[in-house]
């Protein structure tokens, strides 16, 4: 007779392998697939920052299209956040702090890269004023 383990969701944090992330049986009590769920949760709070930030519709485009490829970008930026919502809810302090991290280094990234181009515009506009003078 085969013997069933029982895994007992915890209600607190902890530390520790032995997680149930997103789906039962996984990550399994295995220190390869914890890391891969830690990649996982990392991964998705990364992208998370990226989806509202990147301008997707051009001047001139159908406002049907348009609105279809805004609701697409908000479908799965809500579907991922969810996702590391109910990962954290594990309750285990390495997921919750790859779900921080993910999160944090997403919105650095998105930061950084906005400040530059608009250091480049105002570099622009300020060369572009020179010569005119």
């Amino acid at each position: 007779m085969m013997r069933l383990k029982k895994m007992q969701m915890h209600m607190t944090l902890y530390w520790g392998k032995d997680a149930i992330v997103l789906f039962p049986g996984w990550p399994n009590e295995s220190v390869g697939m914890y890391i891969l769920a830690f990649c996982f949760v990392f991964f998705l709070a990364l992208v998370v920052e990226f989806l509202p930030n990147k301008p997707t519709i051009k001047q001139g485009t159908n406002h049907i299209k348009g609105g279809l490829i805004q609701a697409t970008i908000y479908f799965f930026r809500i579907s991922f956040l969810y996702l590391v919502m109910l990962a954290v809810m594990s309750f285990n302090i390495g997921i919750f702090i790859a779900a921080v991290a993910g999160h944090t280094l997403g919105f650095f990234l998105v930061k950084s890269h906005a400040i530059s181009a608009a250091n480049k515009e105002q570099k622009h506009e300020s060369a572009v004023s020179i010569d005119e003078v």
